[in-house]
Parts: structure tokens; C-alpha cells; sequence
């Protein structure tokens, strides 16, 4: 399994519309084949930072998912609306037991 997190902060004037999109992002990601989980949170220390975390069956449902236009039309979208850098780490990850 693939485990994907990232993050955007967005200006303060464009919180709500960072929201919006990463919503609609999450909302379609979730269809794709091998999307397990895909997800976005509000950071409980700062309001105006999102937070995502994914989890794909495979690099290659992880790299059909990249190459999807709307996926890629996102983050540019993203890039224009953040205070800052936007981050992204890509993990392999083995579940060992259910607790």
C-alpha cells in the first residue's frame, strides 16, 4: 500500500476557496481504481493549513491518479492559492496486524 500526506496553507483570503477544491479533489479521488482512503483536515494549530492523507492500493493506481488532468489542474490551482510551498511525501507501508 502507498500512503500519501501533504499540505497547503492557503492565504487567508483564499481559505475558503482552497477548502472547496480539496474537497471536490477528495470527493472525485475516492472513485479512482485503488484509492483505499483519500482525505483532507483543517490543522487544530492552524486554521488556514489543510492537511491530507491518502492511502492507494499501488504506486500504480498512486501514478494513474497523478496523471488524471483534474488531479494535476488541482495543484496547480493549489500553488496559486497558497501562502506558501505545498508539501507531499509518498510512504510504502505493510499493515502488521489489527489491534
Amino acid at each position: 500500500m502507498i500512503v500519501v500526506t501533504g499540505s497547503v496553507t492557503a492565504r487567508a483570503d483564499s481559505f475558503d476557496e482552497v477548502l472547496k477544491l480539496s474537497l471536490e479533489h477528495v470527493r472525485r479521488s475516492r472513485t479512482e481504481p485503488g484509492c483505499i482512503s483519500h482525505a483532507v483536515h483543517v490543522d487544530g494549530e492552524n486554521p488556514i493549513r489543510l492537511v491530507f492523507f491518502e492511502q492507494w492500493a499501488d504506486r500504480a493506481a498512486l501514478l494513474a491518479h497523478f496523471a488524471v488532468p483534474a488531479s494535476r489542474e488541482f495543484v496547480r490551482s493549489l500553488q496559486a492559492l497558497a501562502e506558501g510551498a505545498t508539501t507531499i511525501e509518498l510512504y510504502e507501508a505493510t499493515r502488521l496486524e489489527r489491534l
